[in-house]
Formats: structure tokens, sequence, C-alpha cells
């Protein structure tokens, strides 16, 4: 029985929790730390460095990442500070917290997690997870296998980011209503599902929790829309199994 440190980083707050791989649950009470600001690479590996010390961690850690990774390197960092950009996040990572850890994209942990644990678990064909967060992400998967580094959250609405419209910062920025976000949430997931005719949508982050408020307001998608059962613990769970699978690096998943 693997017991890995799941960290995830996002845009507002920082997340880790202790995760058994074999059963994907949390073995102690998840903490919270606020996502510096600005979320530069020192700043951020210092949160992180507190979460390892809160559990007083000496094993293995997966990490997620609100970007592009490739190889434990980040590409992109649209929600924390552009100084990541070209970073090797493992070696900034081992290097600060002396244990080994992998590295993935957020949305990427999460879609493995649910695809193992919760509400992808055994659906064939293709099959989409999307966050709302700070902003959107993606993960993609065909027949249980990642596509890695979707960034779909980026996909232009309207002459803007989707994510600028329609996540779940945009919905509080904007003070709408669950109506009219949901509108706006259908009005993405519309082209999403016309590029990809994905056959199941999963909804994760944190407003998973409140699923009740908008999905029963998505009336006219062809593919099936359901809220995330690991709601937001999923990018947790999804970066211990990241670590367990690939024991170091960036992580080669199969669901």
């Amino acid at each position: 029985m693997a017991h890995v440190l799941g960290i995830d980083i996002g845009g507002t707050g920082i997340k880790a929790a202790p995760v058994d791989t074999a059963s994907g649950e949390l073995t102690a009470e998840r903490q919270k730390l606020p996502t510096p600001h600005p979320a530069t690479p020192d700043a951020v590996v210092e949160v992180v460095a507190k979460l390892v010390q809160a559990f007083d961690w000496t094993g293995q850690a997966g990490i997620t990442f609100p970007g592009v990774v490739v190889n434990g390197v980040i590409l992109t960092a649209a929600n924390l500070d552009h100084a990541w950009i070209g970073v090797d996040a493992v070696k900034a990572f081992e290097d600060s917290i002396k244990l080994a850890v992998t590295v993935l994209n957020d949305a990427d942990a999460a879609g493995v997690a649910e695809m193992r644990f919760g509400a992808g678990k055994g659906v064939g064909g293709t099959v989409l997870l999307l966050t709302f967060g700070t902003g959107i992400g993606s993960a993609l998967f065909t027949d249980g296998v990642l596509v890695p580094n979707t960034e779909f959250g980026h996909i232009e609405v309207r002459g803007k980011d989707a994510e600028r419209r329609a996540s779940e910062l945009a919905r509080e920025e904007h003070d709408l209503s669950w109506g009219s976000w949901a509108g706006r949430v259908e009005e993405y997931l519309t082209h999403v599902d016309a590029l990809l005719s994905p056959g199941l949508i999963i909804v994760g982050g944190g407003v998973s929790r409140k699923a009740d408020k908008f999905l029963p307001r998505l009336t006219g998608l062809r593919a099936k829309v359901v809220p995330a059962s690991l709601q937001n613990d999923a990018g947790i769970v999804g970066a211990a199994m990241a670590m367990d699978s690939a024991g170091s690096r960036q992580a080669t998943i199969h669901v």
C-alpha cells in the first residue's frame, strides 16, 4: 500500500494531503494555504515546503501545476507568475523539500483521479474533465489514455479566453447569478463539444461542490455532463497517483 503526499497548486490556494494510492482515499485531513502573490517560483516553493513540514512528510510527493508541464519543466503559467516559464519545477521542489517529486498539469492530475476512482471509472471512448476555478483546466482521455496538457480553457469564446468568461473566478468577479453563469458555461461547453465530441464531460474544481446549482441548467448539450465524484480533492489524489506511477519527474499514467 503506497502512501504519497499529493500537493495541488492552484491560482488561489495550495492544498495537500497524504493519499493511499491503491484506494484514492486521503489518509489525513487536507491542509490548504493561500497561493502567494506574486506567485513567483521561490514564493510558491516556500508554501509547498510549509505543507510538507505540516505533515512531517518524509516520503514521496506528487505536485500539480496550473499550466503546461513537459518533463518537469513549466511551459505556461497563465494564473501564476510568468517567472515560472522555463523553470525545471521538479528540481526546484526537490532542492527545497529534499524529497523525490513528480510534477504534472493540475487538470491532468484531477482527470486521472476521476478516471481511476471517480465519475469516469470504467468509461470508454472520449472523456473530458474540466476544472472550473481560478481558470478552466482540461484533461482529455480516449479509452482511458490521457492526452496531456490540453489547455482547452484558452479556447476563444466571444474574442476572449473561455476561462475569462466562464471560470468560477469570473462568476465571482462579475457577481453573476448561477443562471447567468450557467449560460456562459453552456456556451463554452458547446464549443468544446463541437471540437471533441466527448461522450462524457466531467465538471470538477471547487465549483463541483455546488453542481446542483448549475448543472441542471445545462440543457442544450449533446454530451452527458456530470460532477466530479472526488470534487476538489481530485488534484491531490491524481498528484499522488502520478508520483506512485512515475517514481520521478513527469508521470506516464495508465488509468
